[in-house]
């Protein structure tokens, strides 16, 4: 599940290739003026899908010409994007 809290977009739960289509459908639908942050904070699980997510909202933002930085990605998520190599675009902002 995605909500809204001012500037950021809280992710809560897993982020797996089970929940992914919905969060992706969420955060498209989230996305707008305004939001500038997608937090991981309250994710309680991750496979390669929650690293497709983060690269995918980056891609919207940008096409939308907002600006987006990830927060509090979870170790796993990190130890993912080290081995895809795109850890360099997912650099997470100070939380």
């Amino acid at each position: 599940m995605i909500t809204q809290e001012g500037d950021r977009l809280l992710l809560e739960g897993p982020v797996t290739i089970g929940t992914v289509s919905a969060l992706l459908a969420q955060s498209r639908a989230l996305l707008a003026p305004g939001v500038s942050v997608l937090d991981f904070q309250g994710v309680t699980e991750v496979d390669s899908a929650a690293v497709a997510l983060a690269l995918e909202c980056l891609r919207e933002a940008r096409r939308r010409k907002l600006t987006l930085s990830l927060a509090n990605l979870p170790e796993a998520m990190q130890h993912l994007a080290q081995l895809y190599s795109v850890s360099e675009l997912l650099q997470a902002a100070p939380a």
